[in-house]
């Protein structure tokens, strides 16, 4: 698994009907255009992670040792959490890459398939993911459930993610139709996906969620993009 976790796989270029108008702040669905980019097959891992603390001084994750976590060297393929967006963007930085735009990741997750709510479908079930309905009590390694179209693992379930962006719940009325990168300020940073101690409807690929980027989390990690040469 230690090769596997540094794969980048292309996402095309394309354009998606981004959010549900179902409710809240994922509406309305409005159409957007991405350039193609590179974005991980994997959540950072603590293995990863840890090479880039040793390799920077940085600090290691608040859950570092805290086995219910599955945080530490103990755990080299589980998903790292207990990190910051400032760290997540860190380590991005670090490794030549960046974190991922909200509207990358949700076309990322959507896998290719229109009007979906999951990855995979339209609905989710235990062995679809990593959520509180799959009773596994903490992250588990990566890959562990069946990718979606793009070839991604993970894009539901085992953690949420840290992503570029910040929050405004009115930003999808004004968002560009091309490469939007969110508002310009904020005091929170969003994050989508969800994680093991997430219900199947967090799980849902256009549901958003936001945390002040310095929000240490037991549920929250990353995974990292990088651009096109």
């Amino acid at each position: 698994m230690a090769s596997l976790t540094e794969e980048l796989l292309l996402i095309p270029s394309g354009e998606f009907l981004m959010g549900s108008d179902s409710e809240g702040d994922h509406c309305p669905v409005h159409k957007v255009y991405l350039d193609a980019f590179y974005m991980d097959r994997y959540e950072v891992t603590n293995a990863q992670y840890l090479r880039f603390c040793e390799a920077t001084q940085h600090r290691l994750p608040f859950f570092w040792g805290m086995a219910g976590f599955r945080c530490g060297p103990e755990y080299p393929n589980h998903p790292v959490v207990g990190v910051s967006w400032r760290d997540a963007e860190a380590y991005a930085t670090w490794c030549g890459k960046r974190l991922p735009t909200e509207a990358e990741w949700e076309y990322a997750a959507r896998g290719g398939l229109v009007g979906i709510n999951y990855p995979n479908g339209d609905t989710i079930e235990p062995a679809d993911g990593n959520h509180t309905k799959s009773d596994k009590r903490g992250p588990v390694a990566v890959g562990s459930y069946p990718p979606n179209g793009f070839g991604l693992y993970d894009m539901q379930g085992n953690v949420v993610e840290w992503v570029w962006d910040c929050y405004a719940a009115d930003y999808y009325s004004s968002s560009p139709s091309a490469n939007p990168r969110g508002p310009e300020s904020g005091r929170f940073r969003v994050i989508r996906g969800g994680g093991w101690h997430s219900g199947p409807y967090c799980n849902r690929v256009y549901y958003r969620n936001a945390l002040p980027l310095n929000w240490l989390d037991f549920n929250v990690g990353f995974r990292c993009v990088k651009d096109m040469e």
